[in-house]
């Protein structure tokens, strides 16, 4: 499981508008050194923002990290798209608050990751391995991890609407099936919500060109889903994003139900506080807790 760190070879540039905020913004991402993880700079507030765990300041609708009274939104696509194609250190300029929201899939900045094109680092990167199962709950979800040799994810959503209903999908996460499976899912809402969402200053961007609309006789977008459970798919894609907030990838099968991104970083946050359930995995022949990283 062990592989050197990537980064990207060229700069490249993507621009639209924020899903929530609705404002315009444009992202430069930069090829970073080995070690760097995910950061993140504000440029029209000349801050610098590391997308880890400590980072998260709100997950409601969407993942935001930020320091003091900045702030990023909706980066969990973002996150997503590199942690589903292996680039582990990279720089991403951002001269808005929220990150544009495209499709409302990953595959934009997919396919910008690879016209930059991803390079290989002269140093390994580590993972997390599972030794023990965990299991996080609360009152909606249900997040669980157990030992497995590979990188494999498991999501079930359950939704009292008839198009949505169950929906399970369960993948070996890598590269191909991230990009094939998981990356063109487009986010998804219900009609019934935007006055209520707009009302409390979110998805003033939202439109049918970013997101699945689904209203009382079903999908209002022309051009239909891309997937017969696009929604699941969606989620998942959400939850690559948001446990990449880890820092490193996790070697093991995780198993999601109805969660959503505040169980996905309360799951993590439970992870890292119970060192017994896993090793982290610095070299082809070493493994150590993960507070001597």
């Amino acid at each position: 499981m062990t592989r050197l760190q990537r980064t990207i070879r060229h700069e490249v540039t993507f621009s639209g508008v924020g899903v929530h905020t609705g404002r315009p913004a444009t992202v430069r991402l930069r090829p970073a050194p080995a070690d760097s993880g995910i950061a993140f700079y504000r440029t029209d507030k000349d801050m610098l923002i590391r997308a880890n765990l400590h980072a998260v300041t709100e997950t409601s609708f969407c993942t935001t990290i930020g320091t003091g009274q900045v702030h990023i939104r909706t980066v969990e696509h973002l996150l997503a798209a590199a942690a589903g194609l292996g680039v582990d250190n990279l720089f991403v300029d951002i001269d808005g608050p929220e990150v544009p929201i495209l499709d409302g899939s990953a595959l934009g900045i997919v396919s910008s990751l690879l016209d930059a094109g991803i390079a290989r680092q002269g140093r390994v990167m580590p993972h997390i391995r599972i030794t023990q199962p965990l299991i996080y709950e609360d009152s909606h979800a249900r997040v669980s991890v157990v030992p497995y040799e590979g990188r494999r994810m498991t999501y079930r959503i359950d939704f009292s609407n008839g198009l949505l209903g169950h929906q399970e999908l369960r993948l070996e996460l890598n590269e191909r099936s991230f990009t094939e499976e998981v990356a063109p899912a487009r986010t998804f809402g219900f009609l019934k919500d935007v006055e209520m969402l707009k009302a409390n200053g979110l998805a003033r961007g939202g439109s049918l060109a970013n997101a699945i609309v689904i209203g009382d006789e079903g999908v209002l977008n022309p051009t239909g889903l891309r997937y017969r459970d696009e929604f699941v798919r969606h989620k998942m894609l959400d939850a690559v994003g948001d446990f990449s907030l880890i820092g490193m990838p996790i070697i093991g099968h995780i198993t999601l139900e109805k969660s959503g991104h505040k169980a996905n970083t309360n799951f993590l946050k439970r992870l890292l506080a119970a060192p017994e359930t896993y090793t982290v995995v610095t070299d082809f022949n070493h493994a150590a807790t993960i507070a001597a990283i």
